[in-house]
């Protein structure tokens, strides 16, 4: 099993029962007032807002959701949680160094890549433009992507838990954020296996969605803190994995692939550490949190929890004024796993 590396300082030990990714440097916040908040201004500038058409839908206190395979995924689909969703993958990219993957795909020659949860679709029409002589195709409950798309993308309305249609098989398989939407993970990672060409290569990204600090900066009473901790609730009553990101190396290596690889990044929550790329991310991270909190709640607390609308609204102002709070220098770890199948008329 290959060591997990990490591009950012991994957290120590801390109050909150935190992960423990490998540490390097804690991520230093930047001087500021230990009682003041974020403003509005402070990090809206970092917003990307892209539209997309929708066909299929159901409303549900005042948002839209999927109507394929309804109550699968929790969360909504409507152009708020596209934006969102567009801003995260800006995120992403930043925090991976400016790249749309870790894995050393070929870049001289015609390959077929799959985007597992493919969302607005913005990963696999930039893996377009970026490999033209690629196949791109990604797949989702939703059929919210543009319907102008580079020549050699397409998308498909599926679900990748069912069984996979027969086809060729794909040189690259990608999957991003689906923490909170997969029932099934060895099964999925297997489908995945099974569906990758010899000498191909996955990639899953994904979340570990319990959040810490290095400085011991948030209290028990954090309401930030309580919302995961319902989430996480939430996601294991629905039957769904809300925190597959430190399972993602054991998974893909049972399923058989080879050359694995694991990497872990940290997300701060708001600009307050004081490297000026950490401090991005964090704003980026913020204003994507801030933004998404009803898609987060609105739904999954009303279904699992038995919340009211109107409990879910008071309880999210409390972490609206929590979240901003330049004290709590809080963190999530994100991992990046990334292997190949080895070609077995090679071993």
């Amino acid at each position: 099993m290959e060591e997990p590396t990490t591009s950012e300082a991994a957290p120590q030990n801390d109050t909150q029962g935190s992960p423990e990714p490998d540490s390097q440097d804690i991520v230093e916040p930047a001087s500021t007032e230990e009682d003041s908040t974020y403003g509005e201004d402070e990090f809206r500038s970092y917003a990307t807002s892209l539209s997309s058409s929708v066909e299929k839908y159901q409303w549900e206190h005042g948002r839209r959701f999927h109507a394929y395979r309804e109550g699968s995924y929790q969360f909504p689909n409507d152009e708020k949680e596209q934006d969102r969703l567009d801003l995260f993958h800006h995120l992403f990219t930043i925090a991976l160094g400016d790249k749309l993957h870790l894995a050393p795909i070929p870049s001289s020659k015609s390959i077929r890549i799959l985007d597992i949860g493919t969302g607005t679709g913005i990963w696999a029409m930039e893996m377009g433009e970026k490999y033209p002589d690629a196949e791109v195709i990604g797949n989702d409950f939703s059929p919210i992507q543009p319907r102008w798309v580079p020549p050699n993308v397409e998308f498909e309305v599926d679900d990748c838990e069912s069984p996979w249609p027969e086809r060729l098989p794909f040189d690259f398989i990608h999957s991003r954020y689906m923490a909170g939407s997969i029932q099934d993970w060895p099964k999925l990672i297997r489908q995945c296996y099974e569906n990758t060409a010899p000498n191909g290569w996955v990639e899953f990204q994904d979340f570990d969605l319990r959040n810490y600090s290095e400085d011991n900066s948030i209290d028990a009473e954090n309401k930030v803190l309580e919302l995961y901790n319902l989430l996480i609730d939430g996601c294991e009553k629905a039957g769904r994995t809300a925190c597959p990101g430190p399972r993602l190396e054991n998974w893909v290596e049972e399923a058989g692939f080879r050359n694995v690889r694991h990497e872990t990044f940290r997300l701060p929550l708001g600009p307050w550490p004081k490297d000026p790329r950490m401090k991005n991310i964090g704003a980026l991270n913020l204003m994507q949190f801030l933004d998404g909190l009803e898609a987060f709640t609105i739904g999954l607390f009303t279904r699992m929890h038995g919340w009211s609308p109107e409990r879910v609204q008071v309880f999210l102002k409390d972490v609206r004024q929590d979240a901003k709070r330049r004290s709590v220098h809080m963190m999530h770890t994100f991992h990046v796993v990334y292997a190949q199948r080895i070609n077995e008329a090679t071993q």
